[in-house]
């Protein structure tokens, strides 16, 4: 399929005041000088011209045009780029004039997988592209760049040149033990087995904090009805989302929204009041509360007094393994003495008071718990990582008790090296793995 030419609409449908139709192939040049008035006689020079039919010489619209020649284009391939018009008609009346004229709608995803077939980018670094394009939070946004402009590879590659080094040490002492200064020092290889280790490890940890990153953590507004958690799910966010009434079980339902603290995205969810109901809507709100719970990062922990705080503790903690943090609500008209309980923050929604250091506890609870978000610390975030990580990690941990044991001879327990090499390799896309690269490529925007 890459001897095809591909067609497709890059920017995203809708009223916009421009829209841009990438061609790239073999053909594309040809296809591209025969559809337009004008034909750019240097690559990477913009120039504006029409875009006719060929057959008829109607003007289908007037665009800005890019020519690349291969391999100096994002797909190493010659590639045409024709900013027209935005909307909806103008793009498509483009992109069916050059398909009529021998390119073929392009897949989600085919410009970047013919960028990784073509070297141009290895698969972390498209992945990262399409990270990029789908960020959600400032964090992600500067972790997914952090792939795109290949960070994690680097990490990755030399990850894989140091388990290469280890397999050539193991080759030159089962090869070669007389030679030089005699058989290598066994301290040697179980420090670069260790050092390998750890840097798995670390990696392995980090996919973990890549989807709290990617995602946002969950942060869960619980306690007893009436209990201040929608003003105060209303205050951290700025904006009336929650109704906010004296009567208790007002929210059925959750409501969650995504704020940005720092360094780290917080996906506030305020639920439904817990507490036994004959009402069957708030019966299930309460069930929709206790689901949240279940995936909650941090649980934030609302009550106007300490008898409320200690029975909602109890009940939010058979619903979660998540950090509790309590928050005493309602601060402008309670008046709390310092013997009142071991709250961890008060607050009051209506003055805005404590609402900072509220925020400052959850970043702790969260730099606790998952590690300090480092912006230049490479975050895998995908299953497909951690699943390579997990080969290579067990794949070392298997050659480490080979060799300890003794159980079979050194050359043999190195195939476990080389798996783990394998697995490293399945990340970057060194090895042409056909399914791998459909799965990727599939949740691609079309057109990237």
């Amino acid at each position: 399929m890459t001897d095809d030419t591909i067609v497709a609409v890059s920017t995203a449908s809708g009223r916009s005041a421009i829209s841009v139709v990438r061609l790239s192939g073999p053909d594309a040049h040809a296809i591209g000088s025969r559809c337009l008035t004008r034909w750019p006689a240097e690559p990477r020079t913009a120039l504006l011209a029409e875009v006719r039919d060929p057959v008829t010489g109607s003007p289908v619209d007037q665009a800005v045009v890019v020519r690349y020649d291969k391999p100096h284009s994002y797909t190493g391939e010659d590639l045409v780029e024709i900013s027209g018009h935005g909307g909806l008609l103008s793009p498509a009346a483009v992109t069916a004039l050059l398909v009529r004229e021998g390119a073929r709608p392009a897949e989600a995803g085919e410009f970047s997988r013919r960028a990784v077939l073509n070297g141009k980018l290895d698969l972390l670094q498209a992945e990262g592209i399409a990270s990029v394009v789908d960020a959600r939070t400032e964090a992600a946004r500067r972790g997914a760049l952090h792939h795109a402009d290949g960070g994690v590879s680097r990490q990755i590659g030399m990850l894989r040149d140091a388990m290469l080094d280890l397999e050539a040490l193991l080759a030159y002492e089962i090869d070669f033990p007389e030679e030089d200064d005699g058989p290598v020092p066994q301290e040697r290889i179980d420090n670069a087995l260790t050092d390998l280790q750890q840097h798995v490890d670390v990696l392995l940890r980090s996919v973990r904090l890549g989807e709290v990153v990617r995602e946002g953590a969950v942060v869960v507004l619980a306690g007893p009805p009436n209990a201040g958690k929608s003003s105060l799910f209303n205050a951290l966010l700025g904006v009336e989302r929650a109704i906010v009434h004296e009567t208790p079980g007002t929210t059925r339902d959750a409501i969650e929204a995504v704020i940005e603290v720092n360094r780290w995205p917080l996906r506030l969810v305020d639920t439904a009041g817990l507490r036994e109901s004959s009402d069957e809507i708030e019966r299930t709100g309460v069930e929709v509360s206790r689901r949240y719970l279940a995936g909650a990062h941090v649980v934030l922990v609302c009550g106007e007094s300490a008898g409320d705080l200690a029975t909602a503790s109890g009940v939010v903690r058979t619903a979660t393994a998540a950090p509790l943090l309590t928050v005493w609500t309602k601060s402008d008209i309670h008046e709390y003495s310092s013997t009142d309980s071991s709250g961890d923050v008060r607050v009051s929604a209506r003055q805005r008071e404590g609402l900072v250091d509220l925020l400052h506890a959850i970043e702790h609870v969260l730099d606790k718990t998952y590690g300090s978000l480092d912006p230049d610390l490479p975050l895998l975030t995908r299953a497909r990582h951690q699943s390579a990580l997990n080969e290579a990690a067990q794949e070392l941990a298997a050659f480490r008790e080979q060799k300890a044991s003794g159980s079979v001879p050194v050359s043999i327990a190195a195939v476990h090296l080389r798996t783990a090499v394998h697995a490293l390799e399945t990340l970057v896309g060194a090895v042409d793995v056909e399914d791998v690269l459909t799965r990727v490529f599939s949740t691609f925007c079309v057109g990237k």
